[in-house]
């Protein structure tokens, strides 16, 4: 019984020192603390294309609701106080830089940052094509003009890589067979994962219209990694060949919203078929693997970042395609057939 009072008097002590903590702090505690600049950088080399973008913002804070600081361009943009320039280093000695300039995009859509407009980081530039011959280092270099700060990060590039199925050259390929059928192709070197999609382009004619309209729609599949950034190590996709009329009836028809409507569809043409293989860099995957969805009981993640003297990603994504100039792969006559009873209003295209 006098244990059980001591322990409860202390209790009450406890609680009395605690509640005159907070009451003597509350006009001298400061939740927000001493301001410090942090820089937040996400940006990829995309090396199929010539302009390349970078996302620069810093880390705001202050008293009130953050979510209205997050509204208020000012809280996050450092306008032109920055100088951006990219490097390009190569094994044989080779060495370009690239200078970033601010530019605006428009297109941002409603979230807790402010938009539609925000401001980007532009820079245009050709990543060399001899990728197999030589090896690149890219360096972005970002100097705050104001405070001389320097922040940082490095990127190798994603080789590329041999396709064996479907095999080079092939003139045709048909979705009606009853067995699997393999995509399959050898891991690039400095790639890490794989999105591959099998891309169906077809045409529409349009009522009351003289032009036709090229679309396409993708059939993506879950992504594939390699063990290693080694390169030449097989990998490859089954899939099931009917799935493909699945997708086309999901993916074709305009839906409540579209700019047209079915009703504006005169006819649809079959036109042609290619892969794509869409590869991340080592950094973008180890960037991805943290932020996917938990399926453990600890949902806490570690944080990641490849930024010297800041936070964020700076990585590369390479592209490719089985189309060439030359071979583009048509849709097999089987396959047409069974279009045109799907209710999609696929017509027989003339010559295929």
């Amino acid at each position: 019984m006098l244990l059980s009072m001591k322990r409860r008097f202390f209790q009450l002590l406890v609680a009395v020192f605690l509640t005159g903590c907070f009451v003597s702090c509350e006009t001298d505690f400061d939740v927000t603390g001493e301001w410090k600049d942090i820089t937040v950088v996400y940006g990829l080399i995309s090396q199929n294309d010539s302009v390349h973008y970078l996302k620069i913002n810093k880390a705001f804070l202050g008293d009130g609701n953050a979510l209205t600081y997050a509204q208020i361009a000012d809280s996050s943009s450092y306008g032109d106080n920055l100088e951006v320039v990219v490097t390009e280093k190569g094994l044989n000695g080779s060495f370009r830089s690239f200078t970033f300039d601010t530019t605006s995009v428009y297109n941002k859509e409603a979230g807790l940052f402010y938009y539609p407009g925000q401001l980007v980081y532009k820079g245009e530039f050709k990543v060399p094509s001899n990728l197999s011959d030589n090896d690149y280092t890219y360096t972005v270099t970002i100097t705050n003009k104001l405070t001389g700060k320097v922040v940082s990060a490095d990127t190798k590039l994603v080789k590329n890589f041999t396709v064996e199925t479907p095999r080079p050259g092939q003139q045709s390929i048909n979705f009606t067979m009853e067995s699997n059928q393999r995509i399959k192709w050898n891991s690039a070197k400095d790639g890490k994962r794989y999105n591959v999609a099998i891309r169906f382009w077809f045409d529409e004619d349009l009522k009351q219209s003289t032009d036709t309209l090229h679309r396409y729609i993708d059939w993506e599949f879950s992504s594939v990694k390699s063990s290693s950034i080694q390169g030449g190590e097989p990998l490859e996709i089954v899939y099931t060949p009917g799935n493909f009329f699945n997708v086309c009836k999901n993916l074709i028809p305009y839906k409540d919203g579209d700019a047209l409507s079915e009703d504006n569809v005169q006819a649809r043409l079959v036109n042609r078929i290619e892969f794509l293989f869409s590869v991340a860099g080592d950094e973008l995957n180890t960037y991805m693997e943290v932020n996917e969805p938990s399926s453990g009981i600890v949902q806490e993640k570690p944080e990641y970042s490849n930024i010297t003297n800041g936070i964020g990603l700076f990585s590369c994504r390479y592209t490719k395609t089985t189309e060439t100039s030359a071979v583009k792969m048509k849709v097999g006559p089987s396959t047409e057939e069974r279009l045109m009873n799907e209710g999609l209003k696929f017509v027989k295209k003339i010559g295929n």
